[in-house]
């Protein structure tokens, strides 16, 4: 009997450890909660993916306000693009749980989820990979786009909440995609939405769409609340230091690991055997920085971002020593 409990309390300082680690990565970079603590919870802990799934939801729907306070106290919100994300995302995400039940009981339901989660893993690697490409596209214009006017944002009321429908059943099935799914369809359809606005865009509607998920989970009896307590008591204060940090790191280096994590995660996830999957990460490993060199290159960058970054920096350095020049000569 004690030896069971010492090893369930070890179990729970453990998770309480991972979610931490999480916490800290979603504060870093506004997503990878669903995506990296379900996994983690069902193949390095043996939780049910149910389970998972609900208990992960319910800490989502903690951590998600936590950024989004920040971002509406900026001012970098977009309240109209939220509302009809919303109208779209949160009736999706209890139809999402109603999926779950109509799939059968028992091992169908586990089989099911874990497939789904599997999918949305490599879909929100894909779309992580594919979030890149168009922050650098948009960073090459930059020195000719740029014309210092705000251009008018135009809603888009029936795509924007098809994005949220589509969001919403994802999350509600599996707890992933309201933050990678969603940030990367609002990119595609409001271009001219600012970097922060983004950011705080897609939080701000996660929150209600994480929080219906967990509702829904919570009223069919999936919760786990002794699941629950140490992903909240580690996710918590792991998001708060990780938005501290997220001005003072790159964030680049978190979001390549951040996809091949997903990328490892969603292959264990749909049952690829370890040979496969060591050979698919391998490829991935070393394949996509002399691809992704190329590709900045293309766009007229430096093959290093490092290389960019000093660039910036000096050309920023020359800029202030002018105007200073100017200020004094006048």
């Amino acid at each position: 009997m004690f030896a069971t409990l010492e090893q369930s309390v070890s179990m729970d300082i453990w998770i309480g450890v991972a979610a931490f680690g999480v916490g800290i990565v979603v504060g870093l970079t506004g997503m990878g909660g669903g995506a990296l603590m379900t996994p983690l919870l069902v193949l390095v802990f043996g939780v049910p993916p149910l389970a998972a799934v609900s208990s992960d939801l319910v800490a989502s729907a903690v951590m998600k306000p936590v950024g989004s306070l920040v971002h509406l106290r900026r001012k970098t919100v977009n309240l109209e693009v939220v509302k009809w994300l919303v109208i779209g995302s949160v009736p999706a995400a209890f139809c999402g749980v109603l999926i779950l039940k109509w799939m059968g009981p028992g091992q169908a339901v586990q089989h099911g989820v874990r497939v789904a989660l599997g999918v949305a893993l490599l879909l929100s690697a894909v779309l992580l990979a594919v979030r890149s490409y168009l922050r650098l596209v948009q960073r090459a214009k930059a020195p000719t786009a740029s014309t210092g006017i705000d251009v008018p944002l135009r809603i888009r009321p029936v795509p924007t909440i098809l994005l949220g429908i589509v969001g919403g059943v994802i999350v509600g099935m599996t707890s992933v995609g309201s933050g990678s799914i969603i940030i990367i369809g609002l990119m595609m359809l409001y271009p001219h939405l600012k970097a922060n606005q983004l950011v705080g865009t897609d939080l701000v509607q996660a929150v209600p769409l994480v929080a219906a998920a967990a509702l829904g989970h919570t009223l069919f009896g999936d919760l786990d609340l002794g699941l629950t307590i140490p992903l909240l008591i580690g996710s918590v204060p792991g998001v708060f230091i990780g938005a501290q940090l997220s001005s003072r790191l790159s964030g680049g280096f978190i979001r390549r690991a951040l996809a091949f994590v997903l990328l490892a995660s969603g292959l264990k996830m749909l049952d690829v055997s370890n040979q496969a999957t060591g050979i698919i990460l391998a490829i991935a490993l070393v394949a996509a920085p002399p691809v992704w060199m190329a590709i900045r290159r293309r766009h007229g960058l430096p093959a290093l971002a490092t290389t960019e970054s000093h660039l910036r920096r000096q050309t920023a350095s020359a800029s202030a020593g002018s105007g200073t020049t100017e200020g004094s000569g006048n």
